[in-house]
């Protein structure tokens, strides 16, 4: 007969320490896997993943378009677009900005949900390699552990080419090359300021902006981009 005390191990054990183990396996299972990236480029993100299956939910044979092209033969307009519209401080912090971050805090409590996540371009790229599109606190702990895992063991030239390949700029369209060709018909390499600039400020709702791409917004926007550009720090 199993005693109380076997039986309160037991209960310990599956509540707390078995959870843990699992967390942990999940944190090294991303952690080998930053590792082969730093010099290997990711083939499918989760967020392709997630993209292309709902496409599919249309059309079977529906797929993402992205072309990887390494970080010399992308534009510096259009980095330079990116940081000064996503991450002004991008060279600079620790993959966190934790002032961005104290402000969403703030403004998520005001709107009582999750609206806003004052995310770095190495946030983004830790949430678009691994995780989904949701919003919530658990989730974004989670970001800002693969982020330090990026941070970590990439330099910020790495972390910013595999970011520039991967993000979406459109309705199943990743990475500079393919947005490149998409809206412009031109290689990444090519773009114009002005190209790069209104690029750029598609990123926070690139699916959206795909479908209205003359709104009233996307044009003063990239003319703030267009202005900004000139002070951005390129890794």
């Amino acid at each position: 007969m199993m005693s109380k005390s076997a039986g309160k191990w037991r209960w310990v054990k599956w509540v707390f320490i078995v959870p843990i183990l699992l967390f942990l396996a999940v944190q090294l299972y991303f952690l080998l896997q930053i590792w082969w990236w730093v010099d290997h480029n990711p083939g499918m993100t989760s967020f392709m993943r997630e993209q292309q299956s709902a496409l599919r939910e249309k059309n079977p044979n529906a797929n993402i378009t992205q072309l990887w092209v390494p970080y010399n033969r992308i534009s510096n307009n259009l980095k330079r677009a990116i940081i000064a519209s996503e991450d002004a401080n991008f060279s600079d912090h620790d993959g966190v900005d934790w002032e961005a971050l104290q402000k969403a805090y703030e403004k998520n409590n005001k709107k009582h949900k999750v609206v806003s996540g004052g995310s770095t371009i190495t946030q983004q790229l830790a949430k678009n390699l691994f995780l989904s599109g949701s919003r919530s606190y658990v989730r974004k702990g989670q970001e800002l552990i693969i982020t330090f895992m990026l941070e970590t063991l990439m330099d910020k030239e790495r972390i910013f080419e595999i970011y520039l390949n991967v993000v979406e700029f459109g309705n199943g369209t990743f990475g500079a090359e393919a947005a490149a060709r998409h809206y412009y018909g031109v290689s990444a390499a090519n773009l114009s300021a002005p190209q790069a600039a209104k690029l750029a400020v598609l990123l926070p709702n690139p699916r959206y902006f795909d479908k209205h791409r003359d709104s009233n917004y996307l044009a003063r926007r990239t003319g703030v981009i267009l202005r900004r550009m000139g002070s951005a720090d390129l890794p």
